[in-house]
């Protein structure tokens, strides 16, 4: 599998997102990375239900990479009106029932995602490699942008990898944390498949949003 980008918009200038979504839409992109956070499971909040929502009407060749920090994430899938086309990741360590939300996820038409932070053992996607489209492995504790990377990620990467390339599944492989333009290339050769890219790399300050993402994909592909 080639490697895919999803660029972050909790990292891009709030006060031109519009302008800077187009541009990412026309560069060849895959994805938006979209993260929604309840202050309850994480210490924070970013993107609005409703803004998540406004931005699939203007895209027109990404798909949304939606990132759900937050308990009982199925009662926010109307609000972002979750569908075709759409990667959902709901964390393991916020559900009860997340079998359950991942089949609610599955049924609206969208790929379902299993998230785990840093501290979960990737052994326990063993259980759910049935209910999923895709793992996304945080490699930094969910919540803010901007930190180091937590060390034995990249241990972590390439024992989720084994997990997905046992089962014989096509299961994406997606990290997210401090994918920077020195660790994405590693990051790869562990295994992944999908980069969140914020302030390390395609946000980079000084750097045109077309030449980093230039940059970014072909550190990956």
């Amino acid at each position: 599998m080639r490697g895919m980008l999803s660029p972050s918009l909790m990292c891009a200038d709030v006060l031109n997102l519009q302008s800077e979504i187009e541009a990412l839409d026309n560069l060849g992109v895959d994805y938006i990375h979209l993260d929604f956070m309840d202050g309850k499971f994480v210490p924070n909040i970013t993107l609005d239900a409703s803004l998540i929502r406004a931005v699939k009407s203007v895209l027109k060749n990404m798909k949304r990479d939606i990132h759900i920090m937050a308990y009982e994430p199925q009662q926010y899938f109307d609000r972002m009106d979750i569908g075709e086309g759409d990667i959902v990741a709901v964390h393991l360590e916020a559900c009860d029932n997340v079998r359950d939300i991942l089949s609610i996820i599955r049924k609206r038409g969208a790929k379902p995602f299993l998230a785990i932070s840093p501290d979960t053992k990737a052994e326990v996607l063993n259980d759910y490699l049935d209910d999923i489209d895709g793992v996304l492995v945080m490699t930094v504790y969910p919540g803010f942008a901007g930190q180091p990377i937590v060390e034995g990620s990249f241990d972590k990467i390439a024992e989720v990898r084994q997990i997905i390339d046992n089962s014989g599944k096509n299961i994406i492989l997606e990290v997210d944390g401090h994918v920077s333009w020195d660790l994405c290339h590693k990051m790869r050769e562990c295994g992944a498949d999908l980069f969140v890219a914020g302030s390390s790399s395609v946000y980079s300050k000084g750097m045109k949003i077309d030449e980093a993402v230039n940059k970014m994909m072909e550190l990956i592909k």
